[in-house]
């Protein structure tokens, strides 16, 4: 007798698996998105990098929350481990996997980004910081969203002082931070769009710019795109809006390095640029 617990492997198919789990993480991020709402209206305070006396039980509920999905996370990627293994399985079944498989990353980053802001948020982030060159940093972080670039068609530009630019920073977060402002402009950027990155040396700080086609910011929004839960265009691109975190991270791990990042925009459907300055360090 069939295992019933294995019948639904039968029914697998690319697209069914694929919209269960992108419903999955849109349940959840709709979860958080209404917990913060409501955190906000019950303090009469806007979203923001502090949320006025909220924040203690805001970032209780983020850490708490994010533990419970990651221990769930976990035990589906052991699962999707098994079915690697298993080479026997028919070629929808591996599909399945495959998609199960990213949709599960893609989950972890969110809720990594969740606890990274909590720690940042209650100063519990520590950074390990070394003498690096801000070149190679920043050439790894392009290399990290490499094929999410190639698979949106966009066209790529980078450039770099030919002489090292030395910093006092904690290479794995200040790398999140560019990763983070990289994929921020891919995903509000239409297919075929333009990205650049562009890496500065003034005096005595380090300038950082990420440039972008996209879809623009309106000028209302400008001053809040760093807040936390506020995204430029939630329905925009779809099931990949995310939350509104990425950015308040990197905010927060810029100025933990002495640094600042702005944001500018000549407004919807013109594209943006995002300007991370940091301190050079002492020779």
């Amino acid at each position: 007798m069939k295992d019933p617990n294995l019948a639904s492997i039968d029914r697998f198919n690319g697209s069914a698996v694929d919209n269960e789990l992108v419903n999955h993480r849109l349940d959840i991020q709709h979860s958080i998105r209404g917990h913060a709402d409501s955190l906000q209206i019950r303090n009469g305070v806007s979203s923001g990098p502090e949320l006025g006396m909220g924040l203690g039980r805001n970032d209780e509920f983020m850490t708490v929350f994010s533990h419970e999905l990651r221990n769930a996370l976990g035990a589906i990627r052991s699962a999707a481990l098994v079915l690697r293994a298993d080479t026997s399985s028919d070629p929808s079944a591996v599909k399945a996997r495959i998609l199960i498989e990213r949709q599960v990353g893609q989950m972890t980053r969110l809720i990594e980004d969740l606890l990274d802001v909590s720690r940042v948020r209650r100063g519990r982030l520590p950074l390990e910081c070394e003498r690096i060159d801000l070149r190679i940093l920043a050439a790894h972080a392009a290399q990290t969203v490499e094929f999410t670039m190639q698979q949106r068609h966009h066209r790529m530009t980078a450039s770099f002082p030919d002489t090292p630019v030395w910093l006092h920073a904690d290479p794995v977060r200040l790398e999140q931070v560019f990763v983070n402002l990289l994929l921020n402009a891919a995903k509000y950027t239409n297919t075929g769009g333009n990205v650049g990155l562009f890496v500065e040396r003034k005096e005595i700080e380090a300038v950082v710019r990420i440039c972008d086609s996209g879809i623009g910011i309106a000028p209302d929004l400008q001053p809040h795109v760093f807040d936390l839960f506020v995204q430029a265009d939630p329905s925009g691109p779809g099931p990949d809006a995310g939350l509104g975190i990425g950015l308040a991270l990197v905010r927060s791990l810029i100025e933990r390095h002495g640094g600042r990042v702005t944001v500018a925009s000549p407004g919807l459907g013109h594209g943006s640029e995002f300007t991370v300055h940091l301190p050079i360090a002492a020779a």
